[in-house]
């Protein structure tokens, strides 16, 4: 039997060819998986596309087993976008549904994250782990400050996961100076229940586990929930300031690097 850790290689997409297969794996994920969908995606290519793919980095998590002129090699994605990349006038996907001023004015070196994905045979396995790792690097060698970005929820329904939601909005609520908050029409309350009413346990049991990873590592959300309908999903914005880290957290980011 072949180690899992043994088969993959990390690198960011090098040419079209790299960005093709991330855009193969996002649109089995959440195409094809999630019901998403989006004025960009290629049904007939099955790719998910969007209008801020050229201006990201595409962090590839490849499976050396698989063939790469099929573009399925590809089995794990995330994408980066610095701050200082953005230029004159430039937004960062995450504006299409949250204000960041509070982000931006801050006056810190930021990196957006987003559409990461996992293909479903790699997942419950060290893929992430290897994701995670490759994002640490990326974000000590560009000496980012703070990280953020959206993560879903699958679905709209809003009583399902009200828990869920209100359990984050009263635990882990942004400070001030990091509270982004999520645009009309879109907004979307979280604290529809008090304090007193939440079960723990079952309100992170509902969460997605990437959204709790965030939060191990000391992560916040911003000030309500983005109703998402094209993408079919709840979205909440996820902020990370390597600063405010505990060294317990830090330690995930620093070992082994020297």
């Amino acid at each position: 039997m072949i180690e899992e850790d043994t088969v993959f290689t990390l690198r960011l997409a090098q040419d079209a060819r790299d960005l093709r297969a991330a855009q193969r794996l996002r649109y089995c994920v959440f195409v094809e998986e999630l019901g998403a969908d989006g004025p960009m995606v290629d049904h007939a290519a099955r790719l998910e596309r969007d209008r801020f793919d050229d201006i990201f980095d595409h962090l590839l998590l490849i499976d050396t087993r698989r063939d790469p002129a099929g573009l399925e090699d590809v089995v794990g994605v995330y994408r980066l976008l610095p701050s200082d990349r953005l230029g004159q006038g430039g937004r960062f996907y995450s504006e299409d549904e949250y204000d960041l001023t509070a982000l931006r004015d801050s006056g810190r070196k930021l990196l957006e994250l987003g559409r990461s994905c996992v293909h479903p045979d790699h997942r419950g396995g060290t893929a992430m782990f290897h994701l995670w790792n490759a994002l640490a690097d990326y974000v000590l060698e560009r000496g980012i400050e703070i990280l953020f970005g959206v993560a879903s929820f699958h679905g709209t329904d809003i009583a399902g996961l009200t828990p869920s939601l209100a359990y984050l909005h009263h635990h882990h609520l942004a400070p001030p100076g990091l509270r982004v908050r999520a645009r009309e029409p879109g907004f979307q309350r979280m604290d529809l229940l008090p304090p007193e009413a939440l079960d723990r346990k079952a309100a992170m049991a509902a969460t997605p586990a990437l959204i709790k990873a965030y939060l191990r590592l000391g992560g916040f959300v911003g000030e309500g929930a983005f109703i998402d309908r094209a993408f079919n999903t709840t979205d909440v914005c996820l902020v990370m300031d390597t600063g405010r880290m505990s060294a317990r957290h830090r330690d995930y980011y620093t070992r082994g690097r020297g």
